[in-house]
């Protein structure tokens, strides 16, 4: 597994409310900072309250080993209430690539949480130059650690929005 292959991963929940009720959980970007070790927060940038194609948040977060960092992200893809995505730093080359899709499904909804490393740069770089020859090792450990963050967040999601549909 190599970074320059753009390697993902995705979690998937079903969630008992219809899809424009999931959406409005979806698109608070600070909502997953709730459940997310790493993630601690989001803010619009200036002249922005909502999601739509070009608009930019920074994000903050957390981890042990990295330390604390900020990121701009842009929103590349915003239709409600089907998708929401953007790239982390530069739309062009981002350090990573974080999508929700949400698909009808009976009476409820399938909401899918995704991401795509690379191929900018990223703190993931500085660890693979570092150790070139565990690549594949640090990409997969990267995975895991985003895999258990967004199983939580679309858990959490799930739980929210059953609520309020109730």
């Amino acid at each position: 597994m190599k970074l320059a292959e753009g390697p993902t991963t995705e979690v998937e929940v079903k969630i008992e409310a219809a899809p424009a009720e999931v959406w409005r959980w979806v698109c608070d970007i600070e909502l997953p900072a709730r459940f997310s070790q790493e993630f601690q927060g989001a803010s619009w940038l200036p002249d922005t309250e909502a999601p739509a194609v070009g608009a930019r948040f920074v994000g903050r977060n957390r981890h042990p080993q990295i330390g604390e960092w900020e990121t701009t992200s842009h929103v590349v893809r915003c239709e409600e209430p089907v998708v929401l995505e953007w790239a982390v730093a530069d739309v062009a080359k981002p350090a990573a690539t974080w999508r929700f899709e949400l698909e009808p499904d009976g009476d409820g909804t399938l909401l899918r949480q995704w991401v795509r490393l690379g191929p900018g740069w990223s703190g993931l770089t500085i660890a693979i130059e570092r150790m070139p020859d565990k690549e594949d090792r640090i990409i997969q450990r990267r995975l895991d650690e985003h895999r258990e963050n967004m199983l939580a967040t679309v858990t959490g999601i799930k739980e929210l929005a059953e609520r309020a549909a109730d």
